[in-house]
Order: C-alpha cells, then sequence, then structure tokens
C-alpha cells in the first residue's frame, strides 16, 4: 500500500478512537499495536514492551514529576490569592490596575506552577468576582483570566516544552528560554486588549481599587518573595551551569513543599498526601503518553509512513510560509481537540523533519507550536480552560466566557505573526546567554 495513503488510514484510525473516549494513552497503543499486527506480524508486539520502556529511560523525564509537584504544592495553599493581592495592592493607583493585577498574578502563578487549570482556578477565585464587584465587564473578567491562564504551558517552567525537548532532542534550557520574551510578549498584549475593552465598557468610577497604606502593601511580600526566589534559583541554577533541569526541578519541588509547609502551615499529613497523589496521577499520566507516542511513531516509522510525508512535502513547489501556515493549521485544529502534550507527542515524528528542511529553526517552532496549543485551551469544543472559569463563576454563561475569550485568540495569532517576522523574538534569548546552536 502507499505509504502515503496508508497514513491518511491510520489518522482517521486514530481519530475515530480517540473520539470514542478511551484515554489518549491507550488510544495511540491500539492503534500502534493493531496496525503492526496487520503488517509486521506478530513479530512486532515483542518490540513493544521495549520500546514502551526504552522510552522511559531518559533522565531528562524525571523533572517532569519535579515541576508538577513543585507547581502541586503552590495550587494547594493560598500563593495564588496572595500574589493576586500583593499586584492589587501595588497597584492600586493605576487605572484599570485590577485588570493588569490579574493578569500579572496569572503570568507570575503560571511561571510557578506551570499548569494552566490551576493558574486559571487560583487567580480565578479572587480575581472575577473582585473584577466584577468593581464594574469590570463579565467579559473582560472572565476571559483575561481563562486567556491569563495559558500562559502555564509558555513561561517557564513549563512541562510542555519539557515534553518538547524530549520528543525532539531539543535543548530544554534552550527551550525554557525561548518562552520568556514571547510570554512577556503575550503578557503585554493581554494587558493592552483588557485596558482597551475595560475603558470602552466599563465604568471608570469603578475602576480603581481603593487605597493601600505602605504597610499593607509591604506586609504581604514575605507570603509571595519566598516563591518568586525559588523561580529565580532555579532559573539560574540551569543556566548557570550549577545543575540540570532534573536537579534543579528536584531542589525546586523540595523548596516550594517546605515553604508551603512554613508559609502556609501545610502540616497536615492528609494534604500532604492529596499534593504527591495528585502530583503521581498527573506525572504517570503524563508518562503513559510518552511511552504510547513512542510505540506510535515506531509504527509510523517502521510502516515509512514518517518518511513518504516527509519526502512528499519536499517535493511539494510551494513557499516555506505557505507550508508553515498549514502546518499551524493542523496543529490548531489539533488543539482544539487534544491536551497539548498528546498533540506534541504526536506531532513532532513527523513535523520536526519536515520544518527543518523547510529551513526553520526547532527552538522558534517549539514557541509557535505552543502558542497553538494556548489557542486550543480557550477555544471550543475541549477549551479546558473555558469549563475551568465557568465552574468559578457558574453564573457567567460559557457563551460570554468564550466571547470574552476570543479578543485574547486574536492577540496570541498577532503574537504568532509577530514572531514570524522577527523570529529573533524567540531565538535571542537562548543564543544570548547559552551561545549559538551548533
Amino acid at each position: 500500500m502507499d505509504p502515503i495513503l496508508l497514513g491518511a488510514i491510520v489518522a482517521m484510525a486514530t481519530i475515530l478512537v480517540l473520539f470514542s473516549g478511551v484515554s489518549v494513552a491507550l488510544g495511540l497503543l491500539i492503534v500502534s499495536t493493531g496496525f503492526l499486527l496487520i503488517f509486521d506480524g506478530l513479530r512486532s508486539l515483542e518490540l513493544i514492551p521495549e520500546i514502551l520502556f526504552g522510552k522511559l529511560d531518559n533522565f531528562a523525564l524525571l523533572s517532569i514529576p519535579m515541576f508538577i509537584i513543585m507547581g502541586s504544592s503552590i495550587a494547594s495553599t493560598r500563593a495564588g490569592a496572595d500574589l493576586y493581592e500583593a499586584l492589587e495592592r501595588w497597584l492600586t493607583r493605576v487605572p484599570g490596575g485590577l485588570v493588569i493585577s490579574n493578569l500579572g498574578a496569572c503570568a507570575l502563578f503560571a511561571a510557578m506552577s506551570g499548569s494552566s487549570p490551576a493558574t486559571c482556578a487560583a487567580i480565578g477565585k479572587m480575581g472575577i468576582p473582585e473584577m466584577r464587584k468593581r464594574g469590570y465587564p463579565d467579559g473582560v473578567a472572565a476571559g483575561s483570566i481563562a486567556a491569563g491562564g495559558t500562559l502555564g504551558i509558555l513561561i517557564p517552567p513549563s512541562v510542555t516544552m519539557i515534553v518538547y525537548g524530549i520528543a525532539t532532542e531539543t535543548s530544554i534550557g534552550r527551550l525554557f528560554l525561548a518562552g520568556v520574551i514571547p510570554g512577556l510578549l503575550l503578557v503585554l498584549l493581554f494587558m493592552i486588549w483588557s485596558l482597551y475593552s475595560t475603558w470602552q465598557s466599563g465604568d471608570k468610577q469603578l475602576l480603581t481599587a481603593g487605597n493601600y497604606s505602605w504597610k499593607e502593601k509591604f506586609e504581604i511580600l514575605p507570603r509571595v518573595l519566598p516563591f518568586l526566589a525559588i523561580i529565580i534559583g532555579v532559573l539560574y541554577a540551569m543556566y548557570g551551569g550549577i545543575a540540570t533541569p532534573s536537579e534543579t526541578a528536584a531542589v525546586g519541588a523540595l523548596l516550594c513543599l517546605l515553604i508551603a509547609m512554613l508559609i502556609y502551615k501545610l502540616w497536615n499529613p492528609k494534604d500532604l498526601w492529596v499534593v504527591l497523589r495528585d502530583s503521581t496521577k498527573e506525572s504517570v499520566m503524563i508518562m503513559f503518553i510518552i511511552a504510547a507516542a513512542g510505540v506510535f511513531s515506531y509504527m509510523l516509522s517502521s510502516l515509512f509512513i514518517t518518511q513518504a510525508i516527509a519526502e512528499w512535502i519536499g517535493t511539494l513547489d510551494v513557499n516555506r510560509w505557505v507550508l508553515m501556515a498549514f502546518v499551524m493549521l493542523f496543529l490548531l485544529v489539533a488543539g482544539f481537540f487534544l491536551p497539548p502534550v498528546a498533540v506534541i507527542l504526536m506531532a513532532a515524528p513527523i513535523l520536526l523533519p519536515i520544518i527543518t528542511t523547510a529551513g526553520f529553526d526547532p527552538i522558534w517552532f517549539a514557541v509557535v507550536l505552543t502558542i497553538n496549543m494556548e489557542i486550543g485551551l480557550i477555544s471550543p469544543p475541549v477549551g479546558l480552560n473555558l469549563y475551568v472559569i465557568n465552574g468559578i463563576a457558574p453564573d457567567i454563561s460559557l457563551k460570554t466566557i468564550l466571547k470574552g475569550s476570543l479578543p485574547f485568540v486574536a492577540c496570541m495569532v498577532i503574537a504568532i505573526i509577530l514572531l514570524c517576522f522577527f523570529p529573533g523574538l524567540a531565538t535571542w534569548l537562548p543564543d544570548a546567554i547559552m551561545g549559538e546552536a551548533v
């Protein structure tokens, strides 16, 4: 059978299996095993356990559960609320400062937790009721938090970036650095739109928060600064050559747990057990997807599907930017239905040879891919962040939340366009700190 036709059949079978409701990892294993049995026979089954465990035999994977524990220990405390309160107190005199506080808190909490849903939940519980009370439009209040929560997969440390680095054998340190400037760019675009929308439709008398004394401003800082110091310390240790990403993640996880225990009195063994239990569940889920995606990649390569698609793309007489537009459209649609980790692990083996052959930087592409995944987090039908916000504020309709999120989707599209015109936004910082990649 022609490999291109076979690839189309595999794609349809994968979509049907994943839409049946089975987990992503199990679905990938079912499809992979089925096609290997049909085309390679029973002997292919002997290789599956070896591939499964081989994909997990990677020291860099240790950083995933460590960063997840780091985020879970923060998310289980009042750190998000304290971060929000600290920014609110310091930005209270700025017109529209409350929406800036929320987006800033989302960016900082995303950097600490690396989780988009956790960021939405932690900041939204405080921010949405407060913004509505001050007269901010429901769409701005809900949309800004939903969009701000997506920053969790872009601003380092990011589990999504780690997965991309492992899947493509790209430097995780470079990927983390590549997400910094685009992450800040997105925060700036979100703030500009939020302020414009607020000034257009909000009650200007209600947009300024109450006055806070200098004592009130400073008294909350001790609850926030230790977490920020950990983030800075983790990044310094990683880029200063002191430790590997896995080692810095382990130290960061331990310090976050200790701070959660010392500052937020997280002494109860039941609470600690919940943090470790939930972190283990999420880590195992990601690891299982990584292992299953390894088998899926082997199946595509074994049946010459990956090679045939890459060769076919290479023969197309199209501009490389037209090719990239189709790639991004594919990623956008995939992100509507699947979690970012699954999309990266499934698509990377096929897309990486294509984008490198076309002359695109894999570090730059990681950032563009991640922003595409962010769009999926606030777009139906899955749009996980939309449902998290709806759970926090059930009296705000899903339609209103979606409508409030769409301008932030436009901001993400603008960020992607800027990255296409100025790729240095993603590549300059890694090259400046770690030297140009060979």
